[in-house]
């Protein structure tokens, strides 16, 4: 069942998300300068490195495995994972997802750990379910329980409700309908989404026209960078997408190019367009340019592997085992390269 959507998902997230993360909180007139164009890894001597975006997404393909299509059992084990994951001191972690990981710890139901915030923590973990699941009122439900566990706003819900039906467009249509996906998001998100839809219809328009993506960012005022508020970072994440729904390496150049949270905007544009890519389609040289232990590209191929081969009925699939000491050591490590991309933006070029 969507093998290569799966895999492609999981592979785009992770590109994306290594890609744009030297890039997070640089304006996006001043990165030109200061670390040139996004058309390589610039995070570690010409490497490229995961953040949260993509270990959420790998922690959500590890529920999904465990639960069987079983919505709780989902709930529960994705709680568990992301208890011991805020444990090994993930570096750039949101204020929100935060907070539900101490809430978790403190003994609160996963059913009430969420934090009244719009951030776009759902939307980024969202594609995969898009990627997985054929059938829609299964997938909301699931993307349900994701949002809820971290982000009680609706805002931050309905986001990733429309990232999961893109994802679910992408892999499902040679040629992209945005407004076939539309209707699915005005179906899935009804009135109390209506702000949100009314900026997808922007978006069409604006990709219609053929307007740049980094245009479409500047009209809703992010000159400055895309924000992490949900509504700025998912529209112009689907712009991106449908600006270039088949050329992975433009969409996610492109939205890298708008700044701001830039490894979330790329892993959520790179999660989508893989979706419907596959792994055949996610640039091999950025694939091979991610130094990445031990969640190692290699691993995140067995994780989708074996997340399809759960779907498709193989009840005694386990999703990859990770060594719990390594990822601590492996988050040392980042938090210390995370801190001299810091001190190097206090030097010239300003």
């Amino acid at each position: 069942m969507n093998h290569h959507a799966i895999v492609g998902c999981i592979l785009g997230t992770a590109v994306g998300d290594a890609l744009g993360l030297p890039y997070e909180g640089v304006s996006p007139t001043r990165s030109p300068r200061l670390l040139g164009s996004p058309d390589r890894h610039r995070f570690f001597f010409r490497r490229g490195m995961i953040s949260d975006d993509t270990e959420h997404t790998c922690m959500v393909a590890q529920a999904l495995i465990d639960a069987g299509g079983d919505v709780p059992k989902f709930t529960r084990s994705f709680a568990r994972r992301l208890r011991w994951w805020i444990l090994a001191l993930p570096a750039g972690v949101g204020k929100a997802t935060a907070r539900s990981g101490i809430k978790l710890w403190l003994g609160v139901s996963p059913e009430r750990t969420g934090v009244f915030s719009a951030g776009n923590g759902p939307a980024m973990r969202a594609a995969i379910f898009g990627a997985a699941l054929d059938d829609i009122p299964l997938m909301l439900n699931f993307v349900r329980a994701s949002s809820r566990l971290t982000h009680s706003d609706p805002k931050a819900e309905y986001g990733a409700i429309a990232v999961a039906l893109a994802a679910k467009h992408s892999r499902g249509h040679e040629k992209v309908d945005a407004n076939l996906w539309l209707g699915e998001v005005v179906d899935a998100l009804g009135e109390g989404g209506t702000e949100l839809i009314d900026l997808f219809r922007q978006v069409i328009r604006s990709t219609e026209s053929g307007e740049p993506t980094r245009s479409f960012a500047d009209s809703l005022g992010l000159d400055s960078g895309v924000t992490g508020y949900t509504y700025h970072t998912v529209p112009v994440a689907i712009h991106a997408w449908l600006s270039s729904p088949n050329d992975f390496r433009q969409a996610v150049t492109s939205i890298i190019e708008c700044g701001g949270d830039a490894d979330t905007t790329a892993a959520i544009v790179g999660g989508i367009v893989g979706a419907g890519a596959g792994r055949e389609g996610v640039p091999n040289e950025w694939l091979d340019g991610i130094w990445e232990w031990p969640r190692s590209v290699a691993w995140m191929e067995r994780l989708g592997e074996s997340l399809a081969n759960s779907l498709n009925g193989d009840s005694a699939v386990k999703s990859p085992a990770i060594n719990p000491i390594a990822v601590l050591l492996r988050n040392l490590l980042f938090l210390f390269i995370v801190l001299f991309h810091g001190f190097r933006r206090l030097a010239p070029p300003y």
